[in-house]
């Protein structure tokens, strides 16, 4: 082991893996490897994570050789120490992904590797693809014998599963022609995150607060998932995708199973899924025709900031002039269960937006009788607790106390619980998924069902987006970039007596 590699002494942080690998990445030269894997798999060499005997093979349509994709890649790891070690790990196989032969190539490299490396047949493939080349790389693999009948072969792939029930089914379909369920790998990286895996641990470890967790005691909940970004190099993908598909069909819906789910028996990856299933089950459905009186659609224009010009979405490369393609979506839904029955979920993601967070606020009942009514003016506030994903991971409850004085007057006060009180850098999602992707760890992923089932609720939004052009002129409102979005979202919530929670 080279002696950049250093063991961590925190013995609650990721244990290591033991057994040698290779993980095969697939559209390897763009930037989710470049900026996010790539960095990901270099912090967890770095930090003695990974075993002596592994390899990296990059596969994609751009004409690399070794030393050029190494030069590549090393461009997104800004640390140097380990660094020149850690690249000797990395081959390329050029792959045009619609050419059988390709794949012949990609078998014979693969091949060579694993007998110099001594590997034993460990693979771990990453499709870091758009959904519309994945069915395909899937079948392919299949076929040249590369994923079929290998008990130690693991296939990862990322978000959107698809691109709408129907090609979702599909997907499942061409997977588990080749591999079973245990070997498939949904990922959402939102899942790897601190805060999110915070939420079960604070939900089913404190008794304090279960017994409270439902339409009794509580009057709704907000999940809000902002950025200050634009869609940038994402562009052809996004126009075509959309913020449902982006964001609500998979992170934010996830998080949303989360904070509703019952308790599962034990802490079980297939006892979470089933529970997370039942929620997405539970969720009341709604028609084309109802998608108007719970939703609000935007999309950012121009505006100035700080004497910066923003461009709107129009105006973005790649960009349709006219396009109708929300960049941001509020909307309300409800879970028909014992536990969550009449209790509004306000949803709220969008882009170009005047805060990049992710958080999930619950706000509680107020207190039944106020005895400080004629004392006091005004109501007392409502308890909130706040679970915040990123970027600065905490939890937080608000609650009333009284302010230091003679005279009687109430102040909200914090009591809050902040990941940076540990003093150490948290893990990256990315490092976390996949150290649990190469153990065979299904805690942090999404199962067949529960990815059918969530396309099945969001279908008929995205059949009124996509064909009902009409209607959809007037629902989908301007709003400029760097604020909150469209003023429709302010009253939306407003009318049902409430305001969002993060400003």
């Amino acid at each position: 082991m080279v002696a950049s590699r250093k063991k961590n002494p925190k013995t609650c942080m990721l244990e290591p893996v033991c057994e040698p690998f290779g993980l095969i990445i697939f559209g390897a030269s763009g930037d989710l490897t470049r900026k996010k894997l790539i960095p990901a798999v270099f912090s967890l060499y770095s930090r003695g994570m990974l075993p002596e005997r592994f390899f990296i093979l990059g596969a994609a349509r751009t004409p690399f050789k070794d030393e050029e994709f190494r030069k590549h890649l090393s461009e997104g790891i800004s640390e140097k120490e380990g660094k020149a070690e850690f690249l000797k790990h990395i081959y390329y196989s050029s792959v045009d992904y619609q050419r059988p032969e390709s794949y012949k190539n990609l078998k014979s490299t693969l091949q060579r590797l694993e007998k110099k490396i001594k590997t034993q047949k460990r693979r771990l493939f990453y499709l870091a693809v758009p959904p519309v080349l994945t069915e395909n790389i899937v079948q392919s693999l299949g076929e040249n014998s590369l994923i079929k009948n290998l008990p130690d072969v693991r296939v990862v792939i990322e978000k959107p599963f698809g691109w709408d029930l129907e090609s979702a089914r599909a997907l499942n379909r061409t997977l588990l022609k080749y591999l079973t369920e245990e070997q498939v790998f949904r990922i959402d990286h939102y899942l790897g995150k601190e805060t999110v895996q915070d939420i079960l641990l604070f939900r089913f470890a404190n008794s304090i607060f279960e017994p409270i967790w439902n339409r009794n005691h509580i009057e709704h909940i907000q999940i809000t998932a902002s950025e200050t970004i634009g869609v940038g190099e994402r562009a052809g993908y996004y126009d075509k995708a959309g913020i449902i598909r982006d964001m609500f069909q998979n992170h934010i819906i996830q998080l949303l199973s989360l904070v509703a789910m019952e308790p599962p028996a034990c802490f079980e990856p297939k006892r979470i899924r089933d529970e997370k299933v039942k929620v997405f089950r539970s969720l009341r459905q709604m028609s084309k025709k109802e998608v108007p009186e719970y939703t609000v659609f935007g999309q950012y224009i121009r505006n100035r900031i700080d004497g910066e010009v923003i461009p709107g979405y129009r105006d973005e490369p790649g960009v349709k002039k006219d396009s109708k393609t929300p960049t941001f979506a509020a909307m309300k839904v409800f879970i028909d269960n014992w536990r969550w029955q009449g209790v509004p979920f306000y949803l709220r993601s969008g882009k170009r937006l005047q805060k990049r967070i992710t958080e999930v606020s619950v706000h509680f009942k107020t207190v039944p009788h106020s005895i400080f009514k004629d004392i006091v003016s005004g109501d007392i506030k409502p308890n909130v607790l706040i679970f915040r994903i990123q970027p600065d991971e905490a939890i937080e409850l608000t609650f009333q106390t009284k302010i230091p004085g003679t005279k009687l007057c109430f102040r909200d006060v914090v009591m809050n619980f902040s990941y940076r009180d540990y003093g150490t850098e948290l893990p990256d999602a990315y490092e976390r998924v996949l150290m649990d992707c190469l153990r065979g760890d299904h805690l942090l992923f999404v199962g067949q069902e529960g990815v059918e089932i969530a396309w099945e609720f969001f279908t008929p939004v995205l059949e009124f987006l996509e064909k009902s052009k009409r209607l959809v002129l007037f629902h989908i409102h301007d709003y400029k970039a760097g604020t909150w979005g469209p003023w429709e979202a302010e009253e939306f919530i407003k009318k049902d007596g409430y305001q969002w929670w993060v400003k």
